[in-house]
């Protein structure tokens, strides 16, 4: 494993009621601060609020950072705004002193330095700390997990789409099963996997060859449901959605044209009180209910369609 020491930086730090004001805020910082000079993000947590933080490369101007916060969001957020600085670290080493292995029913999800931990009645998942979402780690991801070792002990379905792969977690999981019920290609065509983001099927391209189920695989760009792939490799008997509750929302209608007779759905990227909404639009669509698991605040949905 290489040493990657990142340089010390200054950072600010604020937290949001919701997250329009998350987007205003995190817009205005990145339309004044050059790439390079400042890294801006927003995550939403477990209570509902949103926490904003941006790194600087250089100490920045409070003053200035102040007066664009209150713009966005207002006087009195400006004012909760904290300063300090993120001191050198190997955050590589660091990141992977702390993904240990995750079971997840059948699955372990892990780094490639705990290889040997994996046993050998389980089928193990090797995904490195990377730019794109999904190590298992977070309760979204091992609730998918868990829901697809559940709905496979009993299914194989033959045309699988994982929507928002993010680092193929999902779709290598679904492959190494297929594989390990000696799935014939005859009957099971390569999975199809999905991300909006151009690094992110990179990564999972690479996860794909590292977990040796490329062949089994396809990664692909794409928005939704608006590539063509889709209607090509469709209708699909089982579609992973680890992604947020309002995209999730919106690909109700999309993701049900695509859907096989008696197909099912897993969705996650959900906090929990956001799952009934979830729920709602997609039982609107002809799909019920059938399983949820809540992990760490968020929630992780088992749906079949009934059309």
């Amino acid at each position: 494993m290489t040493s990657t020491l990142t340089p010390a930086t200054h950072r600010a730090s604020f937290s949001l009621a919701g997250e329009t004001d998350a987007r205003r805020a995190v817009d205005t910082l990145t339309e004044v601060f050059f790439e390079g000079d400042a890294a801006v993000a927003a995550f939403e947590r477990p209570d509902g609020r949103w926490d904003v933080t941006v790194h600087f490369a250089q100490e920045p101007d409070r003053d200035l950072v102040r007066e664009l916060v209150a713009g966005a969001a207002g006087a009195d957020i400006a004012q909760t705004i904290s300063f300090d600085v993120v001191e050198a670290k190997d955050w590589v080493k660091a990141s992977l002193d702390d993904l240990v292995p995750v079971p997840a029913g059948r699955f372990v999800v892990h780094g490639s330095h705990d290889r040997a931990r994996v046993p050998p009645n389980k089928l193990g998942i090797e995904i490195e700390a990377a730019l794109a979402f999904g190590t298992g780690h977070h309760g979204t991801t091992r609730g998918c997990l868990l829901l697809l070792d559940h709905l496979l002990k009993s299914r194989s379905p033959r045309r699988v789409l994982d929507l928002g792969t993010g680092t193929g977690v999902l779709a290598i999981a679904a492959a190494k099963s297929c594989h390990a019920k000696s799935c014939r290609q005859s009957r099971h065509q390569p999975i199809l996997a999905s991300d909006i983001d151009s690094p992110s099927v990179a990564v999972a391209r690479d996860n794909m060859r590292i977990n040796s189920v490329a062949p089994g695989v396809r990664v692909i760009r794409a928005t939704g449901f608006a590539a063509p792939d889709f209607a090509r490799e469709g209708p699909f008997d089982l579609v992973l959605a680890n992604i947020l509750a309002n995209p999730l929302r919106q690909l109700a209608g999309p993701m049900r044209r695509h859907l096989a007779p008696s197909a099912h759905v897993i969705l996650s990227g959900l906090l929990t009180p956001q799952a009934r909404a979830v729920v709602a639009a997609y039982r609107a669509r002809g799909l019920v209910p059938v399983r949820q698991l809540r992990i760490d605040g968020w929630s992780s949905l088992l749906l079949r369609y009934e059309g």
